[in-house]
């Protein structure tokens, strides 16, 4: 799959307040450490030395000083739209209510399991397997992206992702992926390691404390249960760089297929609860895994699976529920599996779910408020200026057959690129919020979406779709669309700084721009034709040879391990590591371009070459805790930063840049850098 975007799943939150001279910061430089030895920490070890994470971190770098400054900036609209004392349904009335409800504790404390219980006691009266399958079809919702890996492994039964059809791009179809489990990958449940034995151990009592906590009789009985069902589960879930492989997940059964090829599951009665009776077809991601979860509906206790959807409604609405089981929730998921001693205060988790719900809502006001178009304007151009490079680059290579850099060409000139925010903006009309509900809140909008995602089914694809709101501190390319989105968010300093000197703003947010261009011909954009459809359009010999390459590349990313015994794997983050490779590739000739054959200003001792590799390192600084980063290395398709900056050690002028010697650690003989585009 291509999940592009370029940060790790796990936030990197808001960072210490450091004021930011433009272009790249000599002082975090660690002169000690050998470019050639190390290149991240030569570039960034300063600054990770003196920086210290708060114990409501997991992580913190560039990616988090950006995204702490634009938390302010959405705090700033809530304050404005809490004053504005607005007509209820508006965008600002909303906003304003949604915060109000997270931030008012002692209604939550009132209001407590009042609202759940009527659905709790519901799956406690499912007496048979037609009713079971109508409680699983109930609770699905719109809640994986699997081009984008989020909540990739939902804690429903199965996640449910539209978008446009593999093999009909033009229109918007429904696929159903592999869920069930609350853990973040099957490797949690399966690996025999004492690391994950330990996150077991925690979990066994987690799920035996939630239950207790909910009013539940025998707790410790529940969660054996509970947990034995899921990790039956996770054995019939395929690990996440089988999921890479597009043609694997391009299966387009009939209504009629699930009773034969995944018997077990009243299909028909899940399909009417969810709303999906009408469906004549439906994309089955990993048809084994589909199976293997449809045969434990008959095969495991139904009390079992009573258990289990009890226990996953009150993980999902957690964070609404009394400070007991919130808690207890981040006690689990916050400490044991990402290493933060505590929670965010709680007004900035008020602003992620208020970000969360009303995405749209604020982004409108933020693009107002924070992205004026002579900034938009800027970003264009620096996007054409990548773009033009891209094209040249693909023009010049020499192994391609002629028809092959052709349908290339025509792939690049039809991307679409979307810059700071969307053409248009998605409408909340029908949507509820309560100022004193919380729980009710968070309900209504799942709902609310998920009603949006079956009205989409079958109808004309939106090419010009964003998938993030301005406010995201990120970027991503959207394969099915043949786009891109660059948020009005990312735009900002260390990233983009109109003062800051081009070598900089190229190593930085250059990069990241060729990053999302390179996507669309990654390990899976290369199977997506000009129109966003799944087609072969490489010849054999082509293909050939861009695997050859990219194994070669794979292969390095194998070689890195941040503990000992963990290792990154270069299969999984492929297709992230092109995109790092071929965007910087990109990126370093619009720079060059920029200089219309002058040469770069020096900045404090540094030639334009070296600022521009060292402002590519530095983007990528990342303080993490050892769970979390260990917990990246096995659900993340993007490696850990460290080593997604020492790609420079593919360039020949990153070579020159800095004396790199054959006897440096990061040296590689030039027939072993991987050169693709």
């Amino acid at each position: 799959m291509i999940r592009t975007t370029l940060i790790t799943t796990l936030a990197l939150a808001a960072t210490l307040a450091i004021a930011q001279t433009p272009g790249v910061q000599p002082n975090d430089i660690d002169h000690t450490i050998k470019p050639g030895d190390d290149f991240y920490l030569y570039a960034n070890g300063a600054w990770l030395n003196r920086t210290v994470l708060p114990p409501d971190r997991v992580a913190m770098g560039s990616f988090s000083i950006v995204a702490d400054k634009t938390d302010k900036q959405v705090a700033a609209i809530i304050d404005a739209a809490a004053k504005a004392n607005a007509a209820t349904g508006t965008n600002q009335r909303m906003i304003a209510d949604l915060y109000h409800a997270y931030m008012d504790e002692a209604a939550i404390e009132h209001n407590g399991m009042t609202s759940l219980k009527p659905q709790l006691a519901a799956i406690a009266a499912i007496k048979d397997q037609r009713e079971l399958a109508r409680a699983l079809g109930q609770s699905i919702r719109n809640d994986t992206d699997a081009l984008n890996n989020t909540n990739f492994h939902t804690g429903n039964i199965f996640g449910l992702w539209v978008a446009p059809g593999f093999q009909d791009s033009d229109h918007y179809a429904p696929y159903l992926m592999q869920g069930g489990v609350l853990l973040p990958d099957r490797a949690y449940y399966l690996d025999d390691s004492e690391h994950m034995k330990s996150i077991r151990d925690a979990y066994v009592k987690h799920v035996a404390a939630i239950f207790k906590l909910a009013g539940f009789t025998d707790p410790d009985t529940r969660a054996a249960k509970v947990i034995a069902l899921e990790h039956a589960i996770a054995e019939a879930h395929i690990a996440l760089a089988d999921n890479e492989d597009i043609h694997k997940a391009n299966n387009l059964w009939q209504a009629s297929d699930f009773a034969t090829k995944a018997p077990g599951l009243d299909w028909a009665e899940f399909f009417r609860a969810s709303g999906l009776s009408t469906q004549k077809t439906m994309y089955v991601w990993q048809p084994t895994a589909i199976t293997g979860e449809s045969a434990l509906v008959v095969s495991q206790p139904l009390d079992a699976w009573k258990d289990w959807l009890a226990l996953h409604l009150i993980d999902t609405y957690g964070a609404a529920l009394p400070k007991a089981i919130a808690d207890e929730r981040f006690a689990f998921f916050g400490t044991t599996l990402s290493g933060a001693p505590q929670q965010r205060p709680r007004e900035q988790r008020a602003i992620a779910t208020v970000n969360n719900v009303l995405g749209d809502a604020v982004g409108q006001l933020y693009a107002d408020r924070y992205f004026p178009p002579a900034a938009r304007a800027k970003a264009q151009a620096m996007v054409s200026n990548l773009l033009a490079a891209f094209h040249k680059r693909l023009e010049a290579i020499d192994w391609m057959d002629p028809a092959t850099k052709a349908e290339a060409i025509k792939k690049l000139d039809a991307l679409y690129v979307g810059v700071g925010y969307a053409d248009h903006w998605r409408s909340y009309n029908r949507l509820e919020i309560k100022p004193d509900d919380l729980l009710g809140d968070l309900q209504s909008s799942d709902l609310f979406e998920y009603q949006y995602a079956l009205s989409r089914i079958g109808k004309p694809v939106d090419r010009h779709e964003w998938c993030m709101e301005p406010q995201t501190v990120n970027a991503v390319n959207l394969p099915l669309n043949n786009g891109l989105n660059f948020p009005a968010a990312i735009l900002q300093p260390p990233f983009f700084d109109a003062a800051a000197p081009d070598s900089s703003n190229y190593g930085a947010i250059g990069s990241v721009i060729g990053h999302e261009i390179s996507h669309t011909f990654d390990s899976e954009g290369a199977e997506f034709d000009s129109k966003g459809q799944v087609r072969k359009w490489w010849t054999d010999a082509d293909y050939a040879h861009f695997k050859q390459v990219t194994g070669a590349l794979a292969a390095q990313f194998d070689t890195y391990e941040p503990y000992p015994g963990v290792h990154v794997n270069g299969r999984q983050t492929l297709g992230e590591d092109i995109a790092d490779l071929g965007g910087l590739a990109a990126s370093y000739d619009a720079f060059h371009a920029s200089l219309h054959g002058k040469p770069a200003m020096p900045v404090d001792g540094l030639d334009g070459d070296q600022q521009f590799y060292l402002a590519f390192s530095q983007i990528w600084r990342t303080k993490i805790r050892e769970a979390a980063e260990r917990r990246q290395v096995l659900t993340d398709p993007h490696a850990p930063g460290h080593y997604r900056a020492e790609t420079v050690r593919n360039f020949d002028a990153w070579y020159k840049a800095f004396n790199i010697q054959p006897t440096d650690k990061l040296y590689l003989a030039p027939d072993q850098r991987v050169h693709i585009w």
